[in-house]
């Protein structure tokens, strides 16, 4: 395994950065945005950000050729959205009780956890699945 200029590590760490980033926006306009569109009862727009958030956390993974890129899209959604499931004083919610809100809530952990899992492992792969052997030690 070749070593990685600190060009190189400087960009890979702002692409990681950018991602968290993206997650962080994903989470602000989709905690507003998710209850806005509803037909017959079917919270349309909860479902469109759950598929966006999949698909954005599972790109995020392949092209970065490793699950963490998942992680920081993640990370970066869950840190926004998780507080604006508290409810205020004054009973203000941004991401309320009711179908919409737990569609876009519980669906977007899931696709998440499902963008981390399809995701590629790094280059190397888990020591889990290579197993230990004391010639070859980590």
């Amino acid at each position: 395994m070749g070593h990685r200029s600190q060009a190189e590590s400087a960009l890979g760490g702002a692409a990681y950065g950018m991602l968290f980033v993206l997650g962080v926006v994903m989470a602000v306009v989709g905690g507003f945005t998710h209850p806005v569109w509803q037909t017959g009862g079917v919270p349309i727009a909860a479902l469109v950000w759950v598929l966006a958030l999949f698909g954005v956390g599972l790109g995020a993974g392949r092209l970065m050729r490793a699950r963490l890129g998942a992680v920081a899209t993640a990370i970066g959604w869950l840190l926004v959205t998780m507080p604006f499931t508290l409810e205020l004083g004054s009973g203000d919610l941004v991401i309320a009780r009711g179908a919409p809100g737990y569609i876009y809530l519980y669906g977007g952990l899931l696709a998440l956890v499902g963008a981390y899992l399809l995701s590629p492992s790094s280059g190397r792969g888990s020591w889990l699945l290579r197993g230990y052997s004391p010639t070859n030690p980590m």
